[in-house]
């Protein structure tokens, strides 16, 4: 095999969510907060921690520490409720989680996502047997297109950065697995193939796991 290793971005990846996120963040940030954003900005700010999102809109001193996380548990609350109903895997996924794990390959989440968020999607849709490692927003640093997330990922599997393969669904996301020295296949869910012109180590890009291309990797 190519690769030794899988490591998957959480929303947009695993399950198709994106729209709930960009939602619920549209209603703090305008309903509760009065920022008086558009979709589309609010979309474009939607990368990195919570904390992270609300300091590229209000700047670093707005908000205590104890605030953000405020903000970003309500944030995420907003969108479970929503969400909750629309929870499941991107096609194709489950058969290809098994097929990994019955060939021994391990697997890692490496997301930006806080831990609240992560057990929701995982132990609903029973799926943390297939990982070996979950890296979440509390377990770094820095947020992407920093590499710190997938190099912990790689770590905690042991595997060289080399020997990993990263799925994501964000420009930003692929950047931080150019970053880990790491290539990338895209999953298409919110952003298109043309997206990710400027982005280096792209593998292909693919709708789903149903992808038949897929089955190349093993």
């Amino acid at each position: 095999m190519r690769y030794k290793a899988f490591i998957f971005d959480l929303n947009g990846t695993i399950i198709d969510d994106m729209a709930f996120h960009a939602e619920a963040w549209f209603r703090i940030l305008n309903e509760e907060l009065n920022a008086g954003l558009s979709r589309a900005v609010v979309s474009s700010h939607m990368y990195g921690k919570n904390s992270e999102v609300l300091d590229r809109i209000f700047g670093s001193s707005k908000f205590t520490e104890a605030e953000k996380e405020a903000l970003s548990f309500r944030k995420e609350q907003i969108y479970q409720e929503a969400y909750l109903p629309h929870l499941r895997l991107v096609p194709g996924l489950d058969d290809f989680l098994k097929k990994a794990a019955s060939k021994n390959i391990p697997m890692a989440i490496g997301t930006a996502a806080i831990p609240f968020n992560v057990d929701f999607v995982v132990d609903r849709l029973h799926i943390r047997r297939y990982f070996q490692a979950v890296v979440t927003a509390d377990d770094v640093s820095k947020s992407k297109p920093d590499p710190e997330t997938f190099l912990t990922c790689a770590r905690l599997l042991d595997t060289a950065p080399s020997d990993c393969l990263v799925f994501e669904d964000v420009p930003k996301g692929a950047e931080a697995a150019a970053n880990a020295g790491m290539d990338t296949v895209i999953i298409t869910t919110g952003h298109g193939p043309e997206e990710f012109k400027e982005q280096r180590r792209i593998l292909c890009d693919i709708p789903d796991f149903t992808d038949p291309r897929l089955n190349d990797l093993f």
